[in-house]
């Protein structure tokens, strides 16, 4: 039997395979998800020791993965490598440096396959030995002070609008009775 599970999720049945012949036969039980959903039960039912995860899925993004394997105490320290051909796509979600994962660019070969698995161990157990208390939300990175002052904004547009359609009813108002 395998004595380390790899869980490769991704649409692309040529990168699982890719993956697979690339791994030493006899040490790796690779486990395969076609898409985001599969993917996660996946994760949540067999515990890998490592996620290799494509940014791009079909029913659930990688970035959705992600998000909820981040708010799973007993996940959130699996090592992870994201997987992308377009690496800006992923940096639009998650700014760089990245800091609970590897990134590989596809296509890629084997040495770059284990230089991220590595990376991606050492990223788990840095994150573990903080605390793991940061949670990935859907804010893209942003720090709480930021979401704090984007709220206020918020709040200040709600109560200019609310005074400028006070301001309208009242011209409306004006308009009305002088055409009467």
């Amino acid at each position: 039997m395998a004595q380390q599970k790899i869980l490769v999720i991704d649409d692309s049945r040529v990168i699982r395979m890719r993956v697979k012949e690339m791994l030493p036969p006899g040490k790796f039980e690779v486990l395969e998800a076609a898409n985001g959903l599969e993917g996660l039960d996946l994760i949540r039912q067999t515990k890998p020791n490592w996620i290799l995860l494509d940014f791009l899925l079909p029913k659930m993004s990688g970035w959705e993965v992600y998000q909820e394997v981040q708010k799973h105490p007993q996940l959130r320290f699996l090592p992870l490598v994201l997987m992308s051909g377009r690496k800006e796509e992923v940096t639009e979600k998650l700014p760089e440096p990245f800091k609970h994962f590897a990134f590989v660019n596809k296509p890629f070969d084997k040495k770059q396959l284990f230089s991220a698995l590595k990376e991606a161990m050492q990223k788990a157990e840095e994150y573990r030995r903080e605390g793991g208390t940061e949670v990935v939300s859907d804010s893209g990175g942003a720090s709480a002070a930021e979401i704090d002052a984007l709220k206020q904004k918020v709040a200040k547009m709600e109560a200019e609008i609310n005074g400028l359609k006070k301001q309208l009813a009242q011209l409306v108002g004006f308009i009305k009775q002088k055409l009467k």
